[in-house]
């Protein structure tokens, strides 16, 4: 994945947003809030994550359609692909 384009910006962003919310699990957790409370933010980490996930599959899927790599390697096969969109599941 570029690190330079919009894209890969967006989904640096969510990560750093994640990596955050994740910090504030810990937290919330260390003071004993409620387990509601907690699996509520604790879910919003996952899906983020999750989203992320499926941005940079995404880049992916249309680096190996147009052959074309961020770092002049060779493009991934169609079972790589599959492999990384059934990890995320």
């Amino acid at each position: 994945m570029d690190n330079t384009s919009a894209e890969a910006r967006a989904t640096m962003n969510r990560l750093k947003r994640a990596h955050g919310q994740l910090a504030g699990v810990i937290a919330m957790m260390d003071n004993g809030r409620s387990c509601k409370d907690v699996v509520t933010q604790l879910s919003a980490v996952s899906r983020a994550l999750d989203k992320a996930g499926f941005a940079i599959v995404a880049s992916g899927l249309r680096d190996c359609i147009t052959g074309e790599t961020a770092d002049g390697s060779e493009p991934m096969s169609q079972a790589e692909l599959e492999k990384l969109f059934l990890s995320l599941a």
